[in-house]
C-alpha cells in the first residue's frame, strides 16, 4: 500500500496559477504549472507564478510536470521553473509543447526535456503509471490525467466541458472516462470555475451566430482582440469571415507563427486566401487580429486606443470587438477599456459573460463527469473558494459523502494511507513570485513598497559635488524633484531644502579631513528632510542623496 499526498502550490481560491502536486511514496508528479495576471494592485507587475521552492528542494524526486493544455493559466510558469530546474521532464501533447516553445529560445528548446505524449498512450513510472485522456476545451490536445497507484487512480481533469458537437481534436473520449471509473478512482481533482452555473456550458460556448451578426452589421474595419491559444474561437472567426469578402490581418510575429503552425498541422482549417498582410491594414472592411503576449490582458489594445501602436491608428469608422467573455479578475480592466474606446468615439462590442461562456464545466458537466468517474474522494480545484464550495455541493447532491469531499487552500496537504483519508494537518509553505517583464527573479515586497511610495508621494534627489582632495563643496547641493511639488510655484521650499541639506553636509565635513562618512550624511539628510516634509506637508517622498568627488 502507498502513502499519497496531494496539495496545491497555486490554483485554489484564485483564478490561474494552477499547480497541483501528487506524491506517491517518494515520487512527485506535478500537474500543470501556470501563471495568473496581476489585478493591478502590484505596480508594474506583469504576471504572477507560484513559488516553487518545494520543487527545487525535492527536484530529484520529480517524475515530471504534466501539462493539461496550452493556456498560460496552466503552463505559463514552466519557462521560469526550467531556469531553476532545467533537468525536469515536461510532458504535454504536441500543440501544448509547441506553444511552450514560443516562450523558449532556440538553445533552451534543445537544452530542456520536452516530451511529447498522445492521448490514450500509457506512461510507466515504476510502480505507477499515467494515462492521458482527450478532453473538450477551447484548444485542441487538451488532456485529463489518470495517475494509477496501488490504492486506486488519482484523476486530474484539467479544464473541460462536454459538447457533443465538437469532434476530432476537440472530442472528449467519454468511453475512456467511464472505463477509468469502473476500475476505481480514489480521488478526483475537478475544476470549479463554472460550478455555480446551472445546466451544461454547451451551447453557450459557441458564438458563431454572434460573430456573423457583428460582421454583417459593421461595414468598416473590425479590430478583434483574441486570446491566442483559444483555437476554437479563432476557428469560428475564420469560418464566418470566409463567408464574406473580408480579409484578416494577423498582428504580431508570435500570433502569426502560432496560427501558421496550427494551419500547417491541421489544428485550424483555414482558406489561406482569407489571410491578408500589412498592405490590407487600412482596407475599409478588413478584420484585424490583436492579442497579448504574457502581458496584462488588453495591453496591446490599450496601446492602440492611446495611439502608441506602430501600425494601427484608430478611425471613427472602426469597430473594436472583444471576442472572449470577461472572466473573473479582468472585469474591471475590461470596463475601463470599454470606457476608453467610447471616449475615442469608436464603436465597441464585447461578449456577455452571462450569455457567452468559456469552455469550462458547469454543474451538469460536473455531474456527468462525477457519475462517469464514481470517485471515492472528490477534490474541487481551480477557482475562487466559492466556486470550489459550489463544486462540492454538486458532488454531495450526487451522493458523495460530505466527509469524502475535500475543500482546501493552497499548501494544505491531503494525505491518503492505504486508500483512506488521514487528517494530518500538514501544510506546505506557499507564496507567489511576481514577474516584471522579462525579469526572471521575484520582484518582492520591498520593490513594490518603493513603487507605491513613488506613486503616492514622489521623489526628491539631493546632489552635491566635493573636491576629491580638500573635500570642499564645489557644486550644490542641487534639488531635483519628480511627482512631489511643482518647483516654479515652490521656490521658497526648494531653497529651504538646499539650506538644510548644505548644513548637514558641512556638519559632517571637518577641515583637513581625508575621509567623509557618506552613509551618515545620506541617513541624516533622509531623516531631517523626512521629518520636515511630514510636519509641514504631511507627505513622505522618497529621498535620495547623491554625493560625488571630482
Amino acid at each position: 500500500m502507498s502513502k499519497i499526498k496531494i496539495f496545491s502550490l497555486g490554483g485554489l481560491n484564485e483564478n490561474g496559477k494552477n499547480m497541483y502536486i501528487v506524491e506517491v511514496d517518494k515520487s512527485i508528479y506535478v500537474f500543470d504549472a501556470g501563471l495568473k495576471y496581476d489585478n493591478e494592485k502590484n505596480l508594474g507587475i506583469d504576471y504572477i507564478i507560484p513559488n516553487f521552492d518545494y520543487l527545487i528542494k525535492n527536484r530529484k524526486r520529480i517524475k515530471g510536470i504534466f501539462l493539461s493544455h496550452g493556456h498560460e493559466s496552466n503552463m505559463g510558469a514552466v519557462p521560469d521553473i526550467l531556469k531553476s530546474i532545467p533537468e525536469v521532464n515536461i510532458y504535454g501533447a504536441k500543440l501544448t509543447l509547441e506553444i511552450l516553445k514560443q516562450d523558449l529560445n532556440d538553445v533552451e528548446k534543445k537544452k530542456y526535456h520536452l516530451i511529447e505524449i498522445k492521448a490514450h498512450q500509457k506512461l510507466s513510472f515504476g510502480k505507477e503509471s499515467i494515462f492521458p485522456i482527450a478532453m473538450t476545451h477551447s484548444i485542441p490536445d487538451a488532456l485529463c490525467y489518470v495517475l494509477y497507484t496501488k490504492d486506486g487512480a488519482i484523476v486530474y481533469t484539467g479544464d473541460f466541458t462536454f459538447d457533443h458537437t465538437m469532434t476530432g481534436l476537440y472530442k472528449t473520449d467519454i468511453g475512456k472516462l467511464a472505463y477509468v471509473g469502473k476500475q476505481g478512482v480514489l480521488c478526483l481533482l475537478c475544476e470549479s470555475m463554472y460550478a455555480e452555473r446551472d445546466g451544461y456550458t454547451s451551447p453557450n460556448n459557441r458564438v458563431s451566430d454572434f460573430i456573423r451578426n457583428v460582421l454583417a452589421k459593421n461595414n468598416g474595419r473590425i479590430i478583434m482582440t483574441i486570446f491566442s491559444a483559444h483555437f476554437y474561437r479563432i476557428q469560428e472567426i475564420f469560418d464566418e469571415v470566409s463567408k464574406t469578402h473580408r480579409k484578416i490581418v494577423i498582428m504580431g510575429h508570435t500570433l502569426q507563427n502560432l496560427i501558421n503552425y496550427a494551419i500547417n498541422n491541421n489544428y485550424l482549417t483555414v482558406d489561406r486566401r482569407v489571410i491578408g498582410d500589412l498592405s490590407n491594414l487600412d482596407d475599409k472592411d478588413v478584420v484585424v487580429f490583436i492579442s497579448d503576449e504574457k502581458e496584462k490582458p488588453f495591453a496591446n489594445l490599450e496601446r492602440v486606443i492611446k495611439g502608441y501602436d506602430k501600425y494601427i491608428k484608430l478611425k471613427k469608422t472602426d469597430t473594436i470587438f472583444i471576442t472572449e467573455p470577461a472572466y473573473e479578475g479582468i472585469e474591471k480592466r475590461l470596463a475601463t477599456m470599454m470606457d476608453e474606446i467610447a471616449m475615442a468615439g469608436v464603436n465597441a462590442i464585447s461578449l456577455s459573460s452571462k450569455k457567452h461562456l468559456l469552455h469550462h464545466a458547469s454543474r451538469e458537466d460536473l455531474s456527468l463527469l462525477i457519475n462517469l468517474m464514481e470517485p471515492k474522494y472528490y477534490f474541487p480545484v481551480k477557482g475562487e473558494y466559492r466556486n470550489q464550495y459550489a463544486n462540492a455541493e454538486v458532488a454531495e447532491n450526487l451522493g458523495i459523502k460530505k466527509d469524502n469531499i475535500i475543500l482546501k487552500q493552497n499548501g494544505d496537504v491531503v494525505t491518503f494511507i492505504r486508500g483512506n483519508l488521514v487528517d494530518t494537518n500538514e501544510h506546505i509553505q506557499t507564496d507567489e513570485i511576481l514577474i516584471d517583464g522579462k525579469n526572471q527573479g521575484d520582484i518582492g515586497d520591498l520593490v513594490l513598497k518603493d513603487r507605491e511610495m513613488l506613486g503616492e508621494n514622489g521623489i526628491i534627489i539631493i546632489s552635491c559635488t566635493l573636491d576629491k582632495e580638500s573635500k570642499k563643496i564645489l557644486a550644490g547641493p542641487e534639488v531635483l524633484t519628480r511627482g512631489f511639488i511643482y518647483v516654479k510655484d515652490n521656490l521658497d521650499l526648494v531653497d529651504e531644502i538646499k539650506k538644510m541639506s548644505l548644513e548637514i553636509i558641512e556638519n559632517n565635513i571637518s577641515e583637513g579631513t581625508k575621509r567623509v562618512d557618506y552613509a551618515k550624511i545620506k541617513n541624516e539628510v533622509r531623516d531631517v528632510l523626512g521629518k520636515y516634509f511630514y510636519k509641514s506637508m504631511e507627505t513622505k517622498p522618497m529621498i535620495i542623496t547623491v554625493i560625488q568627488e571630482v
